[in-house]
């Protein structure tokens, strides 16, 4: 199958920027800032609550920090690959993606989220009542689109990008897919928290969950947000990276400890970046469906290369080489599980 052609252009041109963003790397001393990306997504919890409280910045050993905010992953994926961003939060799709077409130099360093996915639909209430439907994912080739469109097929609907398949699946951000799911001008979306959720106890939205992915998934788990970096900087930057993996750790027991302080702590993180907190309700409902985890499970990984390889978005699933956990496990101490 020929790999469909992605909004990816930037990995090309990333390529001939990257060594000049490696040299520019070695060059760097410690007062220049690290740069840490991350969107504003409850499913970057950890990220939101550690910008919030200055838990990053405030770790021994990260030094100067300069954080950078992005709505996209492939936007982020590529500010890393040109050189102007050291480690971000983002999906499993793009830094799959990106690990593939932009020479193998990306590394997922830590796992962050767990779950959160779904599929929520207006009247359809199976795959077949899908047939003739619109359908809306964030972004062409990212992680919930990948998954909507793998599901689709293993339904017996073709999903072709010229509009002519069984079913239309259309680019939206996750902002404008709720406006157009509660207007009436998509039958439903696969988003990620708290998107769903919002679909879902909207008065005007109603519906329900057609798929909630955990359930195609051994055990339900399967990573929604990583932590990344780069070879380059992960040898150059080693020391900054461990320590603010280190901070991420403890953000994540945290988490773990005290999930709902956690959980309107980074409401209220969320609500200082979008102007727009959750309520009580949506927060509870979209917390309920995150699993905190440090594990980016590697095994879900390899499966969800080899759905979008299947799909023809990447040319090859082989991604070997692409998680390295060395520094989580010097961040939490030698012989640490994940």
């Amino acid at each position: 199958m020929r790999a469909i052609r992605l909004p990816w252009v930037f990995v090309l041109a990333g390529l001939v920027v990257f060594g000049a963003g490696c040299k520019r790397e070695s060059s760097r001393g410690a007062d220049t800032p690290l740069r840490l990306g991350f969107f504003p997504n409850i499913t970057h919890a950890q990220a939101l609550v550690g910008n919030s409280e200055g838990v990053f910045a405030s770790e021994p050993g990260v030094g100067k920090l300069e954080v950078k905010q992005f709505n996209a992953g492939p936007a982020a994926m590529e500010a890393l690959v040109a050189g102007s961003l050291d480690v971000s939060y983002v999906g499993n799709g793009p830094a799959i993606n990106t690990f593939l077409k932009a020479g193998r130099e990306l590394r997922i360093i830590a796992g962050a989220v767990n779950g959160g996915a779904m599929l929520v639909t207006r009247t359809a209430k199976s795959a077949a009542e899908l047939k003739g439907k619109k359908l809306a994912t964030p972004q062409l080739g990212n992680t919930q689109d990948i998954a909507l469109r793998y599901w689709l097929k293993q339904q017996g609907l073709n999903t072709n990008l010229d509009g002519k398949g069984d079913v239309q699946i259309v680019p939206l951000s996750n902002s404008d897919i709720l406006v157009q799911y509660l207007r009436g001008g998509i039958e439903g979306a696969w988003v990620p928290e708290p998107w769903g959720t919002r679909m879902l106890m909207d008065p005007e939205g109603g519906g329900q969950i057609l798929v909630d992915e955990k359930t195609l998934w051994p055990e339900g788990r399967f990573p929604t947000t990583v932590v990344v970096t780069t070879r380059k900087v992960l040898e150059t930057q080693r020391p900054r990276i461990v320590a603010l993996l280190r901070a991420h750790v403890k953000l994540t027991e945290r988490w773990k400890k005290e999930p709902e302080t956690f959980a309107t702590q980074v409401n209220t993180a969320f609500g200082k970046l979008t102007q727009k907190p959750l309520s009580a309700p949506i927060l509870q409902g979209a917390f309920s469906r995150l699993e905190p985890s440090l594990d980016p499970v590697p095994s879900a990984l390899s499966t969800a290369a080899k759905h979008a390889q299947e799909l023809g978005f990447i040319p090859s699933s082989d991604i070997s080489g692409l998680v390295d956990l060395s520094a989580l496990d010097e961040a939490r101490g030698s012989g640490a599980k994940h």
